[in-house]
């Protein structure tokens, strides 16, 4: 049964990703937000949720709650100016588009720093989740997933441990500088969501890593859906 499932999302997906890719050929990201919410961002969120393990991952949390249409093409555009705002002020974050949201990577070589085996927030991390604090405190709209990654250095039950604490750290952190706890979310996933290949050297410093999933809240999207309504 479950082989049947994921066939049935597999040709969902690939229908969707046409779809999309097609209408957003010529667009900036606030119309591809549009468009993706349109063609079923929930069936790619549950697509990418099946193929990890959980439903709850950053990218999966960011497609999954698209809200589409015109008003997801308000809610891009607010996600434009913020995603640029973090690419200015912290340079060495990965920060990444993604339909009506955006997905922030932090590794070893990214910002925030934590030393072998340790989840306390140093110096240099502070300085990059400073800078972050200060943006989400400019855009008060949006709500924040947190997660924690590692490489499979170690066992299972530690890797998972060391990767809560970590994600904990951040969130603590970013907390104390008098963001809003309703904003946040926080889970962890240790070494069972790598991005890269954890036989190198290389690859296992980049799943090292803190990921964002940053959405919309659902005061601004029922703003969105308003200034829709009135645009129409």
């Amino acid at each position: 049964m479950k082989t049947t499932i994921n066939r049935i999302f597999v040709i969902l997906f690939s229908a969707t990703l046409l779809f999309s890719c097609e209408a957003t050929k010529n667009a900036n990201n606030k119309q591809k937000g549009a468009v993706i919410g349109s063609a079923g961002g929930a069936v790619i969120g549950g697509v990418i949720g099946n193929n990890t393990g959980d439903g709850n991952t950053a990218l999966g949390a960011i497609i999954g709650g698209v809200v589409g249409g015109a008003a997801g093409a308000i809610i891009g555009d607010r996600m434009d100016e913020q995603a640029k705002e973090i690419e200015q002020e912290i340079p060495g974050a990965e920060v990444e588009r993604v339909g009506e949201g955006i997905n922030v990577t932090f590794d070893e070589s990214s910002g925030v720093y934590f030393d072998s085996e340790q989840y306390n927030i140093n110096a240099k991390s502070e300085a990059t989740l400073n800078k972050l604090a200060d943006i989400f405190e400019e855009y008060p709209d949006s709500n924040i997933l947190i997660e924690g990654h590692t490489d499979n250095t170690g066992s299972e039950y530690y890797n998972l441990t060391l990767s809560k604490n970590r994600a904990q750290a951040v969130t603590g952190f970013l907390l104390n500088q008098g963001l809003n706890r309703e904003r946040f979310e926080t889970k962890w996933y240790g070494e069972s969501q790598p991005k890269y290949d954890n036989s190198t050297a290389e690859g296992r410093a980049k799943n090292r890593r803190v990921e964002l999933a940053i959405v919309a809240s659902e005061e601004l999207k029922e703003e969105a859906k308003k200034m829709a309504e009135q645009q129409d």
